[in-house]
């Protein structure tokens, strides 16, 4: 049985709790959105080139991506107080890094310590929730605030990040995360409550350490490439090591007893296709919108923060429609929600590749909102589908191996187009061009995966388009086993 969440047990503590962790989760989040405003003030300032700036994206994202599973069972196992904390401290002292960086190269190696922070605050922060409010209804409530105020910080991140940079240079929007986490340390140390769950599998340190590797070989090779040459011996060497090290990581998780990444669980299509639709979410959602501010920056002329402000659609879309996301996929059916919100998003990512220097702002806002409205309508439902086809003590994991290929798709989605823009400025075409064509690929993508998803899931049992669970609008907050209950995910969206 884990330990009491709170020494006195009282609701002063637990709103003590709800606020802490809300507001942690919060910091996690802002940081997703708040560095996109700063990359044309980082590009000028750090003087590098397109790579460096994929480098400062991915490497925060490779890092959580690796690492969630693993910090959801180190929170279980050595205390999700202590887990939580640690979290805010290093993501606290790597964004101090990162605002003090000198080069590029510091500043990546800062991005990478903020990605080991918040793969083991996120999960720690619901996890220390969930142990809180153990009667179901209070539960639910709980973390719907939870998943509510904390993506808050998607929308705030973009006008955030403009307004900072532009008043201060880019290293503000780093600075910014300092006094949140004080205030977190400082509060989590007083009042927060020790919880374990002493039933916790072992961690999965081979599994960890070998999927590590093979996607920063895969992850090197893909945005090295364009500036080393595809031929090139490190670049080819690269894929090759990924290739090898993916093999062996498949190998050694199907030996274990308890793996991070049961393979047997790829055998329900269900969960197949929606883990395969998520990474195709994160390769265009977070691929495209590392390219927004530099479109408006350097394509359409405008000021750091009005390029901040003019993102905006997006994420206020998906603040506005996940909360409903998943209640219209229990309504009408996991495959019809997330087919049309892939079309949506594909649709609008197209009619985004043909927006040009010269295109007023008015007939360019409705397509970032499109894209928005396209990709809320999906996340939710599609972690609610993987869920729903395990069973209710897998759960947690099935989440947790949602918010990862999420996370991977986002990782490889900025690695591969920028691929593609840095191409077609090799072959002399101007970066409006290049960007135009990375926002078609995209499109192209999630279209192609919007006939693939309803295709192949009207050949799947009725459960597949019958109520699914309804999981918080940010997959990458999600636990394992254990660590928080069905009915949790179930709550977290509606």
């Amino acid at each position: 049985m884990a330990a009491s969440p709170a020494a006195g047990g009282g609701r002063p503590d637990r709103a003590v709790l709800l606020t802490v962790t809300c507001l942690g989760q919060f910091m996690v989040l802002l940081d997703n959105t708040i560095v996109g405003a700063a990359l044309p003030d980082m590009q000028q300032r750090l003087h590098t080139e397109l790579t460096g700036l994929q480098w400062i994206v991915d490497a925060y994202v490779l890092l959580v991506a690796m690492l969630l599973l693993s910090g959801g069972v180190f929170a279980d196992r050595f205390g999700r107080k202590r887990v939580y904390l640690a979290g805010a401290a290093v993501f606290t002292a790597a964004s101090v890094l990162c605002s003090l960086a000198p080069s590029v190269g510091w500043l990546i190696a800062g991005r990478m310590l903020q990605g080991v922070g918040a793969s083991a605050l996120s999960p720690a922060s619901l996890a220390l929730l969930a142990a809180a409010y153990p009667v179901p209804r209070e539960r639910i409530k709980a973390i719907g605030l939870w998943a509510g105020f904390s993506g808050i910080g998607l929308a705030a991140g973009p006008v955030a990040g403009g307004v900072l940079t532009d008043a201060f240079g880019w290293p503000a929007i780093f600075l910014v995360n300092l006094p949140i986490g004080v205030v977190l340390l400082l509060v989590g140390l007083r009042h927060l409550g020790e919880s374990r769950n002493p039933n916790a599998p072992a961690i999965d340190v081979p599994g960890t350490v070998l999927s590590c590797l093979a996607v920063g070989a895969l992850t090197y090779g893909l945005i090295e490439g364009g500036a080393r040459g595809w031929t090139a011996p490190v670049i080819l060497g690269s894929f090759a090591a990924a290739a090898i090290l993916l093999a062996a990581f498949v190998a050694v998780e199907a030996r274990r007893s308890a793996p991070m990444l049961p393979l047997r669980l790829f055998r329900e299509r269900l969960f197949t296709v929606s883990n395969t639709a998520m990474i195709v979410v994160g390769f265009a959602l977070m691929g495209s919108s590392f390219f927004f501010s530099q479109f408006f920056v350097y394509v359409q002329g405008s000021s750091i923060l009005r390029a901040g402000l003019q993102t905006l659609p997006v994420s206020l879309a998906m603040v506005i429609v996940s909360p409903f996301a998943g209640r219209l996929a229990a309504r009408y059916g996991f495959r019809v929600v997330v087919t049309i919100g892939l079309a949506l998003a594909g649709a609008g990512l197209l009619a985004l590749g043909t927006v040009h220097a010269d295109t007023g702002y008015g007939n360019v806002w409705w397509r970032l909102g499109v894209i928005g409205v396209g990709f809320a309508l999906t996340m939710s439902p599609l972690t609610g589908a993987a869920i729903q086809a395990v069973s209710p003590q897998e759960g947690g994991l099935a989440s947790g191996i949602s918010s990862t290929t999420r996370q991977i798709g986002a990782v490889l989605g900025v690695a591969v187009l920028g691929a593609v823009v840095r191409a077609r400025q090799t072959d002399g075409a101007s970066l409006e061009t290049g960007l135009g064509n990375a926002f078609v690929v995209a499109g192209a993508v999630t279209l192609a995966t919007a006939v693939f998803t309803g295709l192949w899931l009207a050949r799947t049992k009725p459960a597949a388009d019958s109520t699914v669970p309804h999981p918080s609008p940010d997959p990458a907050a999600h636990t394992t086993p254990d660590q928080v209950p069905a009915e949790v995910e179930r709550a977290t969206g509606a």
